[in-house]
């Protein structure tokens, strides 16, 4: 079993910045991981934002997110982060970090169904 557990959601205005953290507490070791941030506003589906593969060599984003969020990791301190710059409204939603346990080292996964272990959510409100 792979727990995360994300911080780092708030109220933020347009054009400001956020960096949500998900942290995989316990004797897992995150480097086993592929991991993903995906989100899910009020009345839609939960959509992919970013993914990245066990090393970091490798990321994707989604069009919406491309030049203003960055996906990264730090397996020494067990924990993904996703950096969310010139934040817009259309961004608000409670935002959910994914893992999956693969042993695949450079492979990367986008949707819902590949991944096993899920955070609780973190909100993200930009306000115009």
């Amino acid at each position: 079993q792979v727990q995360l557990v994300e911080s780092g959601g708030g109220l933020v205005q347009a054009g400001g910045s956020l960096r949500l953290s998900c942290e995989v507490p316990g004797r897992t070791s995150i480097s086993l991981v592929a991991m993903g941030w995906f989100r899910q506003a009020p009345g839609k589906g939960r959509e992919s934002v970013a993914a990245i593969s066990r090393t970091g060599r490798t990321t994707y984003y989604a069009d919406s997110v491309k030049g203003r969020f960055t996906i990264s990791r730090d397996n020494a301190k067990n924990t993904v982060y996703l950096q969310m710059n010139s934040l817009k409204p259309e961004d608000t939603a409670v935002y959910y970090c994914a893992g999956r346990l693969d042993g695949r080292v450079a492979s990367i996964f986008r949707s819902v169904e590949e991944y096993n272990y899920w955070g609780q959510g973190t909100q993200v409100t930009v306000s115009s």
